[in-house]
Formats: C-alpha cells, structure tokens, sequence
C-alpha cells in the first residue's frame, strides 16, 4: 500500500527547487542532480533553466554553479524535502558548518502556492527574494514569479550564464 505522501492519486503540484554546488566538478554535479530529479517517482520535469555561475553569498570557498528547476509533482513538500536531501547525500553532500562549501544543495523553493512554516520546511523558501543566483535562473524558467523590483533589489550579486543543461 503506498503512503499518503507519495500516493499517485494526490494532485500535481508544481515546485521550484534551487541547485547549486561548488566542490569537484559543479557543473557536472548540478546536471546530475537535474537527472536525478527528473527521475523522482511521481514527479516529471517541467523545466530547467541554465547554469549560472556566482561567488559564494555570505560564504567562503570556489564560485557556485547553479540552476532552478520546475516539476509537477505528486509528492507532498515534506516527501519532496526528503527526496531533495537524498538526493544532495547520494551527491556526498556534508554539513560541517553552516554555509560550508558542497559538492550539492538543493533547496525547495515553492510547492504550488502553499505557505509551510515549521521546523524542517518554511514555504516559499525565507531568502530566495534575497538571492541573484536563485532569482536570476527562476526569472528564466518561470517568469511570472520573479518580479523586477526583486531582480532589480539583487542587481548588485553578480550571476553570468554559463550554458545550457542539456
């Protein structure tokens, strides 16, 4: 019998995860999680945008390479999280301090139009508004959520394009 949080009769709903990696190959390492969740069970990709690549924000350590994502989705939020951490553990994601350098992180970043608030999971993500590198590849892909005041309020974080996912 399958789980509530994983049922397939639950809704799609669409979500926005945040990639980024700084460690080995980043490039690599974000294309490979773009596969891996392209590849969650009860979820499709719906878009990807490119890669971008930024200097550490509020860290130390090598320039990150990042992207967003969207899928349709009938995970519930918290079975997503779940996914998304081992999807960054299979990635040999550590956490030996806050902000440290990592081979992977991915942050869910909306889940439909839902607002969570707990210990484990705050929906939308609390500082996505705060962050080119998040911004600038969510404006790519799903315009629409991105307004230009907030592009304009990040405009000092320099974010280039890299290339393509594919």
């Amino acid at each position: 019998m399958q789980s509530p949080a994983t049922a397939p009769e639950r809704p799609e709903v669409t979500a926005y995860v945040g990639l980024g990696a700084n460690l080995g190959d980043a490039a690599q390492g974000v294309r490979q999680a773009i596969g891996a969740l392209a590849a969650l069970p009860h979820s499709r990709l719906l878009a990807a945008s490119s890669l971008y690549g930024s200097a550490p924000h509020q860290a130390e350590g090598p320039d990150f390479v990042n992207a967003v994502v969207a899928l349709a989705t009938r995970l519930t939020a918290p079975a997503l999280l779940a996914e998304l951490q081992r999807i960054e553990a299979a990635a040999g994601r550590e956490r030996p301090f806050r902000h440290a350098p990592r081979t992977l992180d991915l942050d869910l970043l909306r889940y439909g139009s839902a607002t969570v608030q707990s210990p484990a999971l705050t929906l939308p993500h609390p500082r996505m508004m705060e962050r080119a590198f998040v911004l600038v590849p969510l404006a790519e892909i799903a315009p629409q959520l991105v307004p230009p005041a907030a592009l304009a309020a990040v405009a000092g974080q320099p974010v280039r394009r890299l290339d393509r996912v594919s």
